[in-house]
């Protein structure tokens, strides 16, 4: 009636295989299970010792005597004798090995250890199902119990005998909890007997089982029986974050696996020399960053340094430069004494430098240059870029245009006495001039001068503009004026 796959005996199925994944009614096939390396073993004469280890429902195993020596398989549904009546169990051990586990347990071989009753029958079975079937509707009611008590209590499990006659019920809590009236609201109801156990939150999270975050199943709910202090040193010295989230199991407790690896790292520990404060060496002071204590290799960086990397320094490198330290003594870095001064060297802090300069040059953020607000009422503006206006030579001041704007007649231009020539050819050095200093952006004139200034203009002046203008355009670049006598006055 065993399983096919796990060979326990914890299903009951006859086919190969019960389909529930370690999770049926009877407590799970493969959960603490243990290997009988024993069995394997050809013995001349069979064993005489006549204690069996039995299997219950959440890997609860107990020790019977095999009085009758009964011809007992592993994974064979026993009797056994209870002090209440009678239950049903699966065979887990038997031999030679049973008494290595009663001595790692402290079991001892007396009269105080149970008998097996009978190998059982069909009747039997039937029987332990329909007291499975109680288990989880008693739960369910229980806990409401529990509500309408309002008691500080955490009721997990609740396993029931094959007979029918008594159920042991599993709870959780903080502190001490008064269930009497409980107890007897629970006899009263399903007419039992009533056992109330108190277990562990790590005793919790093994009977219900789950998936750490390794990705296997809980150690607790498959070989791990015993319990030992966990403590947040066991996570300092393997260099692990203090998360609480990270470091806690399903049961909310610190991880039991935290302890597997810790006497490796305390004997790594041993030749490792503890870094309180920073290392002084002629560059500057050095902090710890990181320790590998495997490869005996520490990484520390500098503090006043720009450079961000971290230098690989060995551990006998470190107690050398803390042995300095406390002479008053200073290294130059933290690889050698004394700063090598070889061209090679010199040439590499060379171009470091000249990269570090690029840097800073690159860093800086360029300055906006602010616009200059336009000046004038008129809604004139000044060019930002070429050179400034000229004042026009041959414009009259101020004060001579109000007296002119009397007379309308222009002034006739006479040339000066020492000069040769027509009088078109002598006023073209003037118009030019004049054309030059007028190639400006004509905004930067006033209307009214340029409304004077045409009135001051003869009719020869008008066709010698014309030709200057045309003689003009091909001249891309301004000339000097020429000095003549006998200009307008200044």
């Amino acid at each position: 009636m065993a399983c096919s796959s796990c060979g326990t005996g914890g299903c009951g199925s006859k086919t190969g295989g019960c389909g529930s994944k370690g999770g049926c009614s009877t407590g799970g096939c493969g959960k603490l299970n243990s290997y009988d390396w024993l069995g394997v073993m050809e013995m001349d004469a069979p064993s005489a010792f006549d204690i069996v280890e039995v299997k219950f429902k959440g890997g609860r195993k107990e020790f019977f005597r095999n009085a009758d020596a009964l011809a007992l398989y592993t994974g064979d549904p026993v009797i056994v004798e209870m002090p209440t009546g009678y239950h049903l169990g699966y065979v887990s051990l038997q031999g030679d090995i049973v008494r290595l586990q009663m001595k790692k347990k402290n079991v001892a071989n007396d009269e105080s250890i149970k008998k097996i009753l009978r190998v059982a029958n069909q009747r039997d079975m039937d029987k332990n199902v329909q007291s499975i079937n109680r288990e989880n509707p008693t739960l369910y009611r229980t806990r409401e119990m529990i509500r309408g008590l309002k008691l500080e209590m955490k009721l997990t499990d609740i396993e029931f005998q094959a007979d029918n006659t008594k159920a042991t019920f599993y709870y959780s809590a903080d502190e001490r909890v008064d269930f009497r009236e409980l107890i007897k609201m629970l006899a009263s109801e399903f007419k039992i007997r009533v056992e109330m156990k108190q277990i562990s939150l790590r005793q919790e999270a093994s009977r219900l089982g789950g998936i750490g975050s390794c990705g296997r199943e809980l150690c607790c709910s498959t070989w791990l029986t015993d319990f030992k202090n966990v403590n947040t040193s066991a996570a300092r010295y393997q260099n692990l974050a203090l998360n609480p989230s990270k470091l806690s199991g399903q049961c909310g407790r610190l991880k039991c696996c935290l302890n597997y690896e810790l006497d490796t790292y305390m004997e790594s520990l041993k030749g490792i020399p503890e870094v309180e404060g920073p290392l002084h060496t002629g560059r500057g002071e050095a902090l710890l960053q990181k320790t590998d204590i495997f490869k005996r290799v520490m990484w520390f960086s500098y503090r006043e340094s720009a450079d961000s990397n971290w230098v690989q320094v060995s551990v006998e490198r470190v107690m050398e430069i803390q042995q300095q330290n406390k002479e008053g003594r200073k290294p130059a870095n933290l690889l050698e004494d004394v700063e090598d001064l070889t061209e090679s060297n010199l040439e590499i802090k060379r171009e470091r430098e000249e990269l570090s300069r690029f840097d800073d040059k690159f860093s800086r953020k360029k300055k906006k240059r602010k616009k200059r607000p336009n000046s004038g009422t008129t809604g004139t503006q000044l060019p930002q870029d070429g050179p400034r206006p000229q004042r026009n030579l041959n414009q009259p001041p101020k004060n001579q245009e109000k007296s002119s704007q009397g007379n309308q007649q222009p002034k006739p231009n006479h040339p000066p006495k020492g000069q040769q020539g027509n009088k078109p050819a002598k006023q073209q050095g003037g118009e030019k001039q004049h054309q030059k200093n007028n190639q400006g952006p004509k905004q930067h004139q006033h209307p009214r001068q340029q409304s004077n200034q045409n009135q001051k203009q003869n009719p020869n002046q008008k066709q010698n503009n014309k030709q200057n203008s045309q003689n003009g355009q091909n001249n891309n670049q301004p000339r000097k004026p020429e000095k003549q006598g006998g200009d307008t006055k200044e």
